[in-house]
């Protein structure tokens, strides 16, 4: 697309200069226009200039470095066919300073005319060897003899973003390419599906911002020879790196604000000590969570079993400042605690307890009420309870009493969703005391649905639910409508979405569930 618009630019440029040609000529301006009709190369010597000559006639006469921007915002593909255009533009692709080479950028044209890719990945380094300020390499199946030689021309001192995912496993990063030139300028380093191996003398990487590490081979004692080099890091990513058993990030790190852990199955300690960490991201049980000063702490997301009983009963007394809470767990077998202790900063909070069959049926939804007790700021709360079995004490079963608490005041909650809505009683119970005390709500939305829906199109469908789901849906349809509707304010808006008529009815389900949806 980016192409096609420099094309209609240089084609509008080229009628607006024979537009004005044509008025010279008219004029008497130009004599015997007619008489140079020869072909332009004749016109011109050789192809070469004639390809300047019509660039010159062709774009709008902007300053050099004004095309070397709009250049390097081009896709990398749509920047080789524009340099092929011309002088300017080749002399712009030679310096471009970002280049990300991937199966996507490679392959439109590499099988067609037999190409390789080391072959074209060789063509293309060389062209921009020592210039480079952004790199990103992502391929597989390639040999690495290969991979040691691009790095050494593409990981040059200046370069700010190196991004490099070889997809093999035996592939050790060499540190030694972190020469001084690089370690000074280097803000951003991703590596994935590789071994890094850096040791006490690696040096330090003044400049370093971002780290990113996605199954790569590396131990902890090595990461913390990385991490104490890496003082001026803001953000770090690990991501399904096995080796690590014991995460320890040192307390010289003053500027790193974002720490995300995800799938490093044999971690079992973390322990933080830098100061200013604010956002925190945790996939994964962990035998001790020492995240040391924690005032700072804004924004948390954490998934793991009985993780919601536990921020409840820790994270309140730990990090008292938090203002977006995250939590999703697949089993909670105790009931969320009444506590003192409060999140009077919270204001999102996001509860996922979605399971592949059925929730523990001993867990008391309405026991999350002790989360908007301690949370006298919250604005916006999402509940996702989906599950394919619904085995807990429905509210049409044994006593229809509704359980009251005593009656506390939220004032800035305005939003709430709960996605797999059911006619547990539990549910109906919390949704009935968020009506009751939330005085500021403007919107409640109850989806009985398993939460995956299409768009309304004919090209997508919602998720399949099985005669169980759909009955359980009918009766959360039925409590609403019994146990809640009544008790909805003129000044907040209910929405109850019901399962979707256009997918679940035309799926041969049973006629009575189908007549029920229409």
């Amino acid at each position: 697309m980016a192409l096609l618009a420099l094309q209609r630019l240089m084609t509008l440029q080229r009628d607006r200069q024979r537009r004005r040609r044509q008025v010279r000529a008219r004029n008497g301006l130009i004599a015997s226009v007619d008489k140079r009709k020869g072909s332009p190369c004749q016109q011109d010597g050789d192809g070469d200039s004639h390809a300047g000559k019509i660039m010159r006639y062709s774009i709008p006469d902007l300053p050099e470095d004004i095309w070397r921007h709009i250049h390097s915002l081009l896709p990398l593909r749509d920047a080789a066919r524009a340099a092929c255009l011309s002088h300017a533009f080749l002399h712009s692709w030679r310096c471009l300073p970002n280049l990300t080479l991937n199966r996507d950028v490679l392959c439109s044209e590499a099988h067609a005319c037999g190409g390789k890719f080391s072959d074209k990945i060789d063509r293309i380094l060389r062209n921009h060897s020592g210039c480079l300020k952004i790199f990103e390499l992502d391929l597989d199946d390639l040999s690495c003899r290969y991979l040691d030689s691009w790095l050494r021309v593409a990981v040059t001192p200046g370069i700010e973003e190196l991004t490099l995912r070889p997809y093999r496993r035996k592939y050790n990063f060499p540190c030694s390419l972190l020469s001084d030139g690089v370690r000074n300028s280097i803000r951003y380093l991703e590596l994935g599906f590789c071994a890094f191996r850096p040791t006490a003398e690696l040096g330090p990487l003044r400049s370093l911002t971002s780290l990113y590490l996605r199954a790569v081979h590396i131990t902890g004692d090595e990461l913390e020879c990385l991490l104490s080099n890496a003082l001026a890091l803001e953000q770090f990513v690990l991501i399904y790196c096995k080796e690590i058993i014991c995460l320890k990030i040192p307390c010289m790190l003053q500027q790193l604000s974002y720490l995300k852990v995800i799938g490093c199955w044999r971690l079992q300690v973390i322990e933080s000590k830098a100061p200013n960490l604010s956002n925190f991201f945790l996939s994964g049980k962990i035998l001790k969570l020492s995240l040391g000063e924690t005032l700072q702490m804004k924004n948390l997301t954490m998934y793991h079993s009985n993780v919601v009983c536990y921020a409840r009963a820790e994270l309140s007394s730990t990090m008292p400042n938090l203002e977006t809470v995250v939590l999703s767990s697949g089993e909670e077998v105790v009931n969320t605690p009444m506590l003192p202790t409060k999140f009077l900063y919270l204001k999102h909070l996001s509860i996922y307890m979605r399971s592949g069959l059925t929730f523990s049926p001993s867990y008391d939804y309405f026991s999350l009420v002790s989360f908007l007790d301690a949370s006298p700021s919250l604005e916006t709360l999402i509940l996702d309870v989906a599950q394919v079995l619904m085995k807990h004490e429905s509210v049409f079963g044994g006593s229809s009493h509704l359980r009251q608490m005593p009656e506390h005041r939220h004032c800035y909650l305005k939003s709430v969703k709960i996605t797999g809505f059911s006619s547990a009683k539990g549910l109906v119970e919390l949704a009935c005391y968020i009506l009751k005390n939330a005085v500021s709500l403007e919107c409640l939305t109850l989806d009985t649905d398993y939460g995956f829906r299409c768009s309304g199109k004919n090209d997508t469908t919602c998720l399949r639910l099985n005669n169980t789901m759909l009955r359980e849906a009918h009766r959360a349809v039925t409590a609403i409508r019994a146990y809640i509707e009544d008790k909805v304010p003129s000044t907040v808006k209910l929405t109850v979405l019901e399962p979707c008529r256009r997918c679940h009815a035309r799926r041969g389900w049973p006629l009575r569930l189908r007549n029920k949806l229409l």
